[in-house]
């Protein structure tokens, strides 16, 4: 058996690019940033960011490009691939994931604020209501004050 899934949710490092292909087919090329943190042996607050390339096509690519922008909140679930080419006789590589399934992220957290979840089969697109955001407090939570 064999499982290739990416899920992320992240924010938008640039605004989506619309393409078309010698088809027709529309694709969306964009990047997603996702923020870790974590405390190191010091109890110094660590963080780090990794930046996930996205492709999307048909309706999902129209839909992402026309509501998505720069800083906006996504949800992603999709598969990866690695694709290669020769530039200048050198080998590059890029592996990017590529979108089966979207939600667009909260409107609180920079996302466009609309409701649509998408697939790539059109059949699958329906409408949620929008749901209500939790708001955590701004304080860090010190390890030492968790009871077990």
């Amino acid at each position: 058996m064999y499982l290739n899934r990416a899920t992320i949710i992240g924010n938008l490092t640039r605004d989506p690019e619309l393409k078309s292909l010698p088809s027709g087919v529309k694709v969306v090329n964009f990047s997603v940033a996702t923020n870790r943190v974590w405390y190191d042996e010091n109890r110094q607050k660590q963080e780090a960011t990794d930046y996930h390339n996205m492709v999307a096509f048909g309706k999902p690519a129209e839909t992402i490009a026309q509501y998505m922008k720069k800083g906006n909140s996504i949800y992603v679930e999709g598969r990866l691939q690695t694709r290669s080419w020769e530039q200048d006789g050198k080998k590059n590589y890029r592996t990017e994931i590529m979108v089966e399934k979207f939600q667009f992220g909260p409107k609180g957290s920079g996302g466009a604020g609309s409701p649509v979840s998408s697939s790539n089969n059109d059949s699958d697109e329906q409408t949620q209501p929008p749901t209500d955001t939790i708001d955590y407090p701004d304080d860090d939570i010190n390890p030492e004050d968790i009871p077990f």
